[in-house]
């Protein structure tokens, strides 16, 4: 019996909704606070740290640089998987959750103190990827954590819609990214901003910290993982077991990631506030309100998130990403030319435009993911999926994309680029096989392992 199942009301009633309702709350602003400092982290390479900590480097190589900074942390994001992964498929999925939380605040709060290079020469930068290398330990971790413990709880007809707390937990980073920088900005204008004003988010990540542990801790078990120590059915080296069985689902899994994540880090890995804001660029908008528009389109991006996750319940995991990627091809396509505008309002449609896209490549992820991999190395997949996916995705989309506009002095390259991971995530996704409703079990591994790819029979008949 999962530790919700044994849970009552004084009147001997199970009382799962507000059980549920505690997990959604919690999974929520645990995983906002992750994202707000990642995203942080992101806008600020962008927008400052190329002046900060590059600037003897020369613009276009320092932005360059300041932009290899946010991408260094994906190549760190594996290790974080592989031990989050490996501990969280052994002693559980909480106390992981718990740990990736506190590393990120420290590793944020700390860049926020960092003296400028002018200060103390190349240790800011050193120092400044150092800590971005400890923010991608921790991301790395994160997700798989906080998408098992939605999942996972979830009713078996619901999970597209639990799956999707943890996916809007991402842009309500965002959202809170932009809008305290926003704030930032027109609170201290012009060299201020560049003083103190964009330390002063990162400082603010000491006391989410403590709100997020707060309510994390509240946290009941996975009742998957209950049931595994109970049936003391961990597997030893989850890893092992996950490459030597199944490394081409690892990998389809990943590009179907990295589909979204390389066009959704156009802004969350801040090249357009960079492009849009540049006084030496074609567009140089006004930074205050390039970081609203910003945060504007999180807003949208969560809901479109949770409209997928809910969409998914009901027409399957499958062809709510197919839909998906098909609106991102449309949004990538409209994305530069409304950009190049030069207006705040051809930014705002075409951000607009595509984070509902977005919604639709990444609201369904959780709950798919999860019923692709079966019980025992459910932690260790998800998670090295992630990844990976992020490194072919997003780690390095905002370098490639400001290398291909310095080459080219054109944006035609870069939506070459974006259409490119669009399309080679569809074809990942026609690929794999629909699991909606499939048992989350690990008495129903035998059938977890089957029927995963087209070429195979399905497992079970999805609902």
């Amino acid at each position: 019996m999962s530790s919700l199942d044994g849970r009552l009301t004084p009147s001997g009633t199970i009382n799962l909704t507000t059980d549920r309702r505690r997990l959604a709350i919690a999974t929520i602003i645990g995983t906002s606070v992750e994202w707000y400092d990642f995203f942080t982290y992101a806008a600020a390479a962008g927008l400052v740290f190329s002046k900060l900590f590059f600037e003897p480097a020369g613009p276009a190589v320092a932005t360059l640089l300041s932009f290899t900074t946010v991408g260094i942390s994906f190549l760190f994001r594996p290790l974080g998987a592989f031990l989050a992964g490996h501990f969280g498929d052994k002693v559980g999925r909480r106390p992981m959750l718990m740990l990736t939380l506190i590393l990120m605040g420290i590793g944020t709060t700390l860049i926020g103190l960092i003296p400028s290079y002018d200060t103390i020469g190349v240790a800011a930068p050193i120092i400044l990827i150092f800590l971005r290398v400890v923010q991608g330990i921790s991301a790395g971790g994160e997700w798989g954590g906080a998408v098992l413990m939605a999942v996972e709880h979830a009713p078996r007809d619901r999970r597209g819609v639990f799956g999707a707390m943890p996916q809007i937990g991402v842009p309500i980073g965002l959202l809170l990214s932009s809008g305290v920088l926003a704030i930032m900005s027109a609170l201290f204008p012009g060299d201020a901003f560049f003083g103190w004003g964009w330390r002063i988010p990162f400082l603010l990540s000491f006391l989410l910290i403590i709100v997020g542990y707060w309510v994390r801790r509240r946290l009941e078990e996975s009742p998957v993982f209950l049931e595994i120590a109970e049936r003391k059915e961990q597997t030893r080296v989850p890893v092992v077991r996950l490459f030597a069985r199944f490394t081409p689902l690892v990998l389809l899994a990943a590009l179907v990631f990295a589909g979204d994540n390389g066009v959704g880090y156009m802004t969350t890995g801040g090249f357009v506030q960079n492009y849009a804001t540049n006084p030496d660029g074609a567009v140089h908008l006004d930074r205050s309100p390039v970081l609203w528009i910003v945060a504007l389109s999180g807003a949208v991006w969560l809901i479109s998130a949770f409209f997928a996750g809910w969409v998914t319940d009901r027409i399957g995991r499958r062809t709510t990403y197919l839909i998906g990627w098909v609106l991102q091809a449309a949004a990538v396509i409209a994305l530069f030319p409304l950009v190049n505008l030069a207006s705040l309002a051809g930014l705002t449609i075409a951000l607009v435009f595509l984070s509902i896209a977005l919604g639709f490549t990444y609201g369904p992820q959780a709950a798919w993911y999860v019923e692709l991999f079966p019980a025992s190395i459910r932690f260790s997949g998800i998670s090295i999926s992630y990844a990976i996916g992020a490194i072919l995705g997003g780690a390095f989309a905002p370098l490639i994309a400001q290398a291909l506009l310095q080459a080219t002095k054109s944006t035609a390259a870069i939506t070459w680029y974006l259409l490119l991971l669009t399309a080679v995530a569809f074809v990942a996704t026609l690929l794999l096989r629909e699991r909606k409703g499939i048992s989350l079990s690990p008495a129903n591994e035998a059938e977890q392992e089957r029927g995963i790819y087209i070429w195979q029979r399905p497992a079970t008949k999805p609902e």
